[in-house]
């Protein structure tokens, strides 16, 4: 996920704390939500599939 994408999930944060959303910015507040769990999830099963497990038995 890059940067700009990032700081904008955070302005729209920022701005339903202050003021709320409008439907089309909670959508999209949605959208890039989404987006960035399913990057970590990514990354998570890409950490996991690279640990080998050593039995010292």
């Amino acid at each position: 996920m890059t940067q700009e994408k990032l700081d904008r999930i955070n302005a729209l944060a920022r701005k339903q704390k202050a003021e709320g959303l409008t439907d089309e910015e909670r959508a999209e507040q949605k959208q890039l939500r989404d987006e960035y769990r399913a990057g970590v999830i990514r990354n998570l099963t890409a950490q996991l599939d690279n640990i080998e497990i050593v039995d010292e038995k």
